[in-house]
């Protein structure tokens, strides 16, 4: 009886949860490196680091937690063993960057759907990605002159990162087209706000790019709101992470996010109405090119 006792503790032990705190540096300087993409692996949960590096999440300790930021190696590590990474910096040739000549006398905007019925809600700790086909009639303006994302948000002054993505081999965001991040604040509410790219001299890639937004799970982004249960009595206190990208249901193409700590590509399903289109929640991203 004792061996099977002792059997059935081993086998149902609980998982262990534990708040995490850690910091991520890079490995050369020891400086802290600031927004790291952090997601326990194969789970829809994750963090960010703040700018002096530091990051909590609560997860089991056996977990394996995913860190990835711009210019650096991605690195994986068990959750009990991340009080302090070091990340490798990396260095790339980047592809379709361009120095030359811009007249900027023509316009064309792209990726923008016929349906504008938006939707706003949290996705959780990913990064969303929407691809953009190449077309030989971008010949004429082939060079990104804005990006347009469409956010919601209770808080003013919410950042979050834009990303640009190559194709990969595999038809997934492959390698980033900058070598810096790319940090934008907005302010309160419903928001399209227009980005100037001219200055970073990004050409229209001949295989397509993906531009990805990724919110930051930071305090700076945090909103709270404690209420009283009129049933209970009980405190409940709300918690959300700001701003919202906006979304809108296609049938056109699949979207893709970063989550997990790898990319996954999410494909129109069927539904059981035959009428109806399979559809995707689109991130409502728009491209304005030039000449």
């Amino acid at each position: 009886m004792k061996s099977f006792f002792g059997l059935v503790l081993l086998v149902f032990s609980p998982m262990v949860s534990a708040q995490i705190s850690g910091i991520v540096k890079d490995s050369i300087s020891s400086a802290p490196i600031s927004y790291v993409h952090i997601s326990v692996e194969n789970e829809n949960l994750g963090t960010s680091t703040e700018e002096d590096g530091r990051f909590t999440l609560r997860v089991d300790e056996n977990k394996i937690l995913v860190f990835s930021a711009l210019g650096y190696q991605t690195k994986k590590c068990k959750a009990a063993q991340a009080t302090e990474i070091r990340l490798k910096p990396v260095s790339y040739a980047l592809d379709e960057i361009v120095i030359a000549k811009r007249l900027e006398t023509r316009e064309r905007e792209i990726g923008k759907t016929s349906t504008q019925a938006y939707q706003a809600f949290d996705r959780g700790p990913s990064i969303d990605a929407k691809f953009f086909p190449y077309d030989v009639s971008y010949k004429k303006t082939k060079f990104l002159k804005q990006v347009v994302v469409v956010t919601d948000s209770k808080i003013d002054g919410a950042v979050f990162k834009i990303h640009f993505y190559s194709v990969g081999d595999d038809g997934l965001p492959g390698q980033e087209l900058l070598n810096k991040d790319f940090i934008v604040s907005v302010g309160q509410g419903v928001k399209q706000t227009k980005l100037n790219l001219s200055k970073l001299n990004l050409k229209m890639p001949k295989d397509g790019i993906f531009v990805g937004f990724e919110k930051l799970l930071i305090e700076k982004n945090k909103w709270e709101k404690t209420s009283i249960d009129p049933n209970t009595q009980q405190t409940q206190t709300q918690k959300a992470y700001y701003p919202f990208l906006l979304y809108n249901a296609v049938d056109s193409q699949p979207t893709f996010a970063f989550s997990g700590g790898k990319w996954v590509r999410q494909n129109p399903k069927e539904t059981d109405t035959s009428t109806t289109m399979p559809q995707v929640l689109e991130p409502v991203i728009f491209l304005v090119l030039s000449n």
